[in-house]
């Protein structure tokens, strides 16, 4: 029960916290903690000793039924709280750094001040309102996203709260249409094959095996793009693979196709280029057409890199200014460049630009791939074309249903069939397979990286 002492004019009310204090080896003791107050509010007081009464009535109330919070737990500092959270986060070094930056740039500066359990929703909604107002959209759902990650962990797992400022009220307040990307234009096959071919006169083979591979497989870029090594390609895969079980099973599914293997992604990580996992955990097997796996032979057996495409001087990806050194050329088109005693290599006749493509990233073709499955003739099951771009069915769906052979085959019957119909068919160009190497790797074998190491140590 709570207990109220009065002196003079201040009243003031103790009650258990729920907590007991600690002994030297961090073990509770008997010893109960108990928490106080003046006043039902900062700055308050109480007016008559039962109104305290009731009070700590009600706060030893929320402790019984696991909803309080101390007063010196809710006083904590937002600008301690952050970064404690952070510390705490078990998320990908990539995410890690973008949380890093948008809570010292901007949830850091604005909340750092206010303790975490004095945050009301009226103060969220009004900041919600600026920084939609001073950001762009994609943004400043990032920066709403980690604050509500931030209050719900408050609530939940560290009990600084007892309840979240975020109240989220459908058809409430002045509509406004759902803002969309603006709608992408039409992107035909010549338009990707006009792609692969300046791709060819920038970067070579591996330009044009790029390019093939992105819009066929879907695989994310650049990340899990550059991240591909030459023992999880077609050729070598899955005889390359290093977990054995997994090896046996995918020679025993997938003989007689050909696969590659989505294992990693690469990004860089404190300044370093470092090799992980793929997003989402989504580590996968891609089937691939029979012209897509000849690509890819022709490709590997003329390099020795253990990437599958690695950048104009034999180095990773990772290394290369990439969007202004290979993608805007390849995209927006590019002058002629006439030969110069140093920099023959770097000759190439004038790279016409690919309208439909005008201020588009890479992730365009990744999209494309998924556009591609869906056309009415395609016959591919849904289960099978979430696997294919790495996400996951939900629902009962996603429970119940799973990926079969007989799809897979679908995937690459259809696949082959647009690049008969839509490139070899209308007599499009195709460059001639480069030169193979004069010997063959040492061992035999393909070169293989596993666990996280920087790239630069492989």
């Amino acid at each position: 029960m709570p207990y109220v002492e009065a002196r003079g004019k201040s009243i003031r009310v103790k009650w258990w916290s729920g907590e007991y204090k600690l002994d030297p080896d961090g073990k509770p003791t008997k010893k109960k903690i108990y928490d106080s107050a003046s006043g039902p509010e900062p700055g308050q007081k109480f007016q008559t000793e039962d109104e305290a009464y009731l009070y700590g009535l009600d706060r030893e109330y929320e402790v019984r039924h696991g909803k309080g919070v101390r007063r010196a737990s809710a006083a904590t500092p937002m600008s301690e709280y952050i970064w404690m959270w952070f510390d705490a986060a078990d998320i990908r070094p990539n995410s890690l750094k973008t949380y890093r930056s948008m809570l010292r740039a901007t949830i850091g500066p604005y909340w750092g001040h206010r303790p975490v359990g004095d945050i009301t929703p009226i103060e969220y909604d009004f900041w919600k309102r600026q920084i939609k107002e001073q950001y762009s959209e994609n943004y400043a759902g990032a920066l709403l996203t980690v604050f509500r990650m931030l209050m719900t962990d408050a609530v939940l797992k560290y009990k600084l709260r007892t309840e979240s400022p975020i109240v989220e009220q459908k058809n409430r307040g002045r509509y406004k249409k759902k803002q969309t990307k603006r709608t992408k234009q039409e992107l035909p096959v010549a338009a990707v094959h006009q792609l692969a071919a300046n791709a060819y006169h920038v970067w070579g083979y591996t330009g044009w095996a790029y390019i093939w591979t992105l819009a066929f497989t879907g695989m994310r870029p650049p990340g899990e793009m550059v991240g591909l090594q030459r023992g999880f390609a077609s050729p070598y895969w899955p005889g390359a693979d290093p977990i054995p079980a997994r090896r046996r099973e995918a020679q025993k599914r997938y003989r007689g196709m050909h696969a590659l293997r989505v294992q990693h992604q690469a990004y860089y990580v404190g300044g370093k280029p470092t090799l992980a996992g793929p997003k989402y955990d989504s580590d996968r097997t891609l089937v691939i057409p029979p012209f897509l796996h000849e690509i890819h032979a022709a490709l590997l057996a003329s390099h020795a890199s253990p990437w599958v495409f690695p950048s104009m001087t034999g180095k990773h990806l990772l290394t290369t200014e990439f969007t202004q050194a290979y993608w805007r050329p390849i995209r927006d088109g590019a002058k002629e460049r006439k030969s110069r005693p140093r920099y023959a290599r770097y000759v190439r006749p004038e790279l016409p630009p690919v309208p439909e493509m005008a201020g588009e990233d890479l992730y365009r073709l990744r999209h494309w791939h998924r556009e591609l499955l869906d056309e009415p003739g395609a016959d591919i099951a849904t289960v099978a074309k979430e696997a294919r771009m790495g996400h996951e069915v939900s629902g009962m769906e996603g429970v119940y249903s799973r990926v079969t052979i007989g799809m897979e085959m679908r995937i690459v019957e259809y696949l082959q069939g647009v690049w008969e119909k839509e490139v070899v068919a209308k007599g499009l160009w195709t460059p001639p397979f480069p030169m193979r190497l004069p010997e063959p790797l040492p061992g035999g074998a393909p070169p293989l990286v596993s666990g996280l190491p920087v790239l630069g140590e492989v």
